[in-house]
């Protein structure tokens, strides 16, 4: 896989990708859903995220909705199956900002990281890191680097052994580091994940 040789001249990561399988990337369809269920997910374990979202689609039917049918659901409905009132009205926003903006899954195949960040967090509820993840596992990009994923974040102080002292340093370096992965930052981040989750505390 040409992502393997390029990670692997950082010696540190190197160590890291040899623990470990290599990765794939996936293109999802349905952008508005995935960034739905991405606002539902937010704070709250995988396996609560998914039962919610289980919840969500059997208001469908057991569908997959198009963002129409999400518009027209109120927010009572939504917090019916256990969205707090703010995730409910962001997931309403979501699907509002879709259709005001004609968006399909055509739409984003055009357009760069930086151009879909700058779109979508216009959207009131969604932040820069819900739609990197968005890019990451919807969108399956290959280069994107999430400074702010509290994982991210944690694997690379360990690894790199970066003093957390100095927020605004260990910030620099980070970025510093992951400038060297490009164009296959994505998964880096994903090999760092996985490290940190089967990672024994030294």
């Amino acid at each position: 896989m040409d992502y393997i040789s390029h990670l692997s001249k950082d010696k540190k990561l190197k160590k890291v990708l040899e623990q470990q399988q290599p990765l794939q990337l996936h293109h999802r369809h349905n952008v508005c859903l995935r960034l739905c269920a991405s606002i539902m997910g937010q704070q709250l374990s995988t396996k609560v995220a998914k039962i919610l979202f289980e919840r969500f689609l059997i208001l469908y039917g057991g569908q997959e909705p198009q963002p129409q049918q999400i518009a027209a659901t109120t927010i009572e409905v939504l917090r019916g199956i256990g969205l707090s009132n703010a995730k409910a009205a962001y997931v309403i926003n979501v699907a509002q900002f879709a259709i005001d903006n004609k968006l399909t899954d055509a739409t984003f195949e055009t357009m760069s990281n930086e151009e879909i960040i700058q779109l979508l967090t216009q959207i009131k509820g969604v932040g820069k890191w819900t739609v990197e993840m968005l890019l990451m596992f919807t969108l399956g990009r290959e280069d994107v680097f999430s400074i702010d994923d509290y994982g991210i974040q944690t694997a690379m102080k360990k690894l790199y052994k970066l003093d957390d002292n100095n927020k605004k340093e260990v910030r620099q370096k980070m970025l510093a580091i992951a400038a060297k992965w490009s164009p296959y930052r994505t998964f880096a981040c994903l090999h760092l994940w996985q490290w940190k989750d089967n990672k024994p505390d030294a």
